[in-house]
């Protein structure tokens, strides 16, 4: 048996989650739905913008990969997350919640001179999340983060399409998959946004390289992908480069490619009020029921619960208590 279920490698990132309105949106030219790449100081003139809605601001660690790697951590699973954070108060938050939540970093690796990474996600009454993210030291992510040690350790690689911005991630990404081919750990990549699609295409296609064993995606991600507006092309499209695949829709639920069946996944019924983190914590779910020996049907059920479960409240993460509790009210223990 493996030390890790998951080794993921990631942007480092505290998100400040702030509720506004569409009309927030538009006087501050935000893009509703994306996530924009922006400079400190973008981001220091939203937050002046946004000043009088700080005081319901929640803040967490996050990141895509994070967020995955997280959520399978709270929900049993041993997992070890690469990144990069400063010697700052932010950096120490960062820290603090991979340890809370278990999961295993090198503080001596992740640590550098500058400004830990943040994202501003702005969540209006539709529930949808809009994303101005500034990277900081997270952007220098890079080989000098890749524990090979723990890689190899591990029985999934999960890599995140947010490392394309980065000429030293990807590297890292990259390394980190040629590694886990020579060692079979599994490799999973999760297609992070449509803005990282459309816009680094190259990188995508990189990371996906001559195949991969599992691609996470959303409806959009996948029709951008295979350049197209049907997502029966686009499915047939993903066949071909990767062994399985998994594409969430939102309230319509999900389609699981098990390699052999494509598997419709049931949506869980909430009332959605904060999409942020959905698409992660589906990943991180359906990872910790694949590791544990559930077919993918069942994996993708597990999945579609605790994203339902995710949108109906505030904020990226569940807590801890409530990972128990989804794992023991759905697999028993």
């Amino acid at each position: 048996m493996k030390q890790y279920t998951i080794f993921g490698i990631g942007a480092a990132l505290v998100d400040t989650e702030i509720k506004v309105t569409d009309q927030d949106l538009n006087t501050m030219q935000v893009e509703k739905g994306l996530m924009t790449l922006v400079d400190e100081a973008r981001q220091d003139e939203l937050i002046a913008h946004l000043q009088d809605h700080l005081t319901t601001a929640e803040h967490a660690s996050g990141g895509s990969a994070a967020n995955s790697v997280i959520a399978a951590a709270l929900l049993g699973s041993p997992t070890y997350f690469a990144c990069k954070v400063a010697h700052d108060e932010y950096g120490d938050i960062y820290l603090g919640d991979l340890a809370a939540a278990g999961v295993a970093f090198d503080e001596s690796v992740a640590r550098g001179i500058g400004t830990t990474g943040k994202c501003l996600v702005m969540i209006t009454p539709d529930a949808e999340r809009s994303m101005n993210t500034f990277l900081g030291i997270s952007a220098a992510l890079s080989l000098d983060q890749l524990n090979t040690k723990a890689l190899c350790a591990s029985e999934w690689l999960y890599l995140e399409a947010y490392q394309a911005p980065s000429p030293t991630g990807m590297k890292a990404c990259l390394r980190a998959r040629d590694i886990a081919k020579q060692n079979e750990v599994k490799i999973a990549v999760s297609f992070s946004d449509p803005g990282m699609v459309e816009f680094f295409r190259s990188q995508i296609d990189a990371l996906v390289g001559d195949g991969v064993d599992l691609i996470f995606c959303n409806t959009q991600e996948a029709l951008t992908y295979a350049k197209t507006e049907s997502l029966d092309v686009a499915i047939e499209m993903l066949k071909h480069k990767a062994g399985q695949f998994v594409i969430t829709r939102g309230a319509e639920g999900a389609l699981a490619y098990d390699g052999s069946e494509l598997i419709e996944i049931p949506a869980h019924q909430v009332h959605a009020i904060d999409s942020n983190g959905a698409g992660d914590m589906f990943a991180g779910a359906f990872l910790y029921a694949l590791t544990r020996g559930e077919d993918f049907a069942t994996s993708g059920r597990f999945g579609s619960l605790a994203a339902g479960t995710i949108v109906s409240q505030y904020g990226p993460r569940l807590s801890a208590d409530t990972c128990q509790h989804l794992r023991q009210s759905f697999f028993g223990n």
